[in-house]
C-alpha cells in the first residue's frame, strides 16, 4: 500500500504560504504556513498532521488488538499531543479512554501498550512516545 500527499510553497518562510493535498482529497489544498504553525495561524501544519495519524493509526491498531483477544470495543478515544522543542519533534503523547466491557484494567493496559508499540505510525517514530490509557 502506498498513499501520497502534496504540499505547495509560495514565498520566504515567515510570510510564504502553502497548501497541503491528500491522495483522497480528504485534504484540498489545505492552507498551512508559518503562523499556523508556530502561531495561531489559521490552517494545519505538519505537527497536526502527525499527531492525526499517530492518534487514527493507535486507535485502529487497538480496535483490532482488543478484537482478536475476544473483546468487544465500544468506543476508543485517542488525543495526540507532538511536540516542537527548539526545531526537533521530541515527543507524541497518546491519551486514550476507552470503554471495553468485560476486560480488566490489567489486562487492557498490556493490550493498549502492545498496540502503542505496533502500530505502523509509532513504529515510524524516533522521538519519544507517551501512553496514558483510562477504562471507563
Amino acid at each position: 500500500m502506498k498513499r501520497k500527499a502534496t504540499a505547495v510553497w509560495n514565498g520566504d518562510i515567515k510570510t510564504g504560504a502553502g497548501h497541503i493535498t491528500t491522495g483522497s482529497t480528504v485534504l484540498n489544498k489545505t492552507q498551512y504556513s508559518f503562523n499556523s504553525r508556530f502561531a495561531d495561524g489559521i490552517g494545519t501544519n505538519p505537527e497536526e498532521l502527525l499527531a492525526a495519524a499517530h492518534a487514527g493509526c493507535f486507535t485502529m491498531k487497538l480496535d483490532l488488538d482488543l478484537t482478536q483477544a475476544g473483546y468487544t470495543v465500544e468506543s476508543l478515544e485517542t488525543q495526540s499531543v507532538v511536540t516542537l522543542d527548539n526545531g526537533k519533534i521530541t515527543k507524541s503523547e497518546l491519551t486514550l479512554v476507552a470503554k471495553v466491557p468485560n476486560i480488566s484494567d490489567e489486562e487492557f493496559q498490556v493490550i493498549a501498550k502492545g498496540a502503542e508499540e505496533t502500530c505502523p505510525v509509532s513504529q515510524g517514530f524516533s522521538f519519544e512516545i507517551v501512553l496514558t490509557a483510562t477504562l471507563v
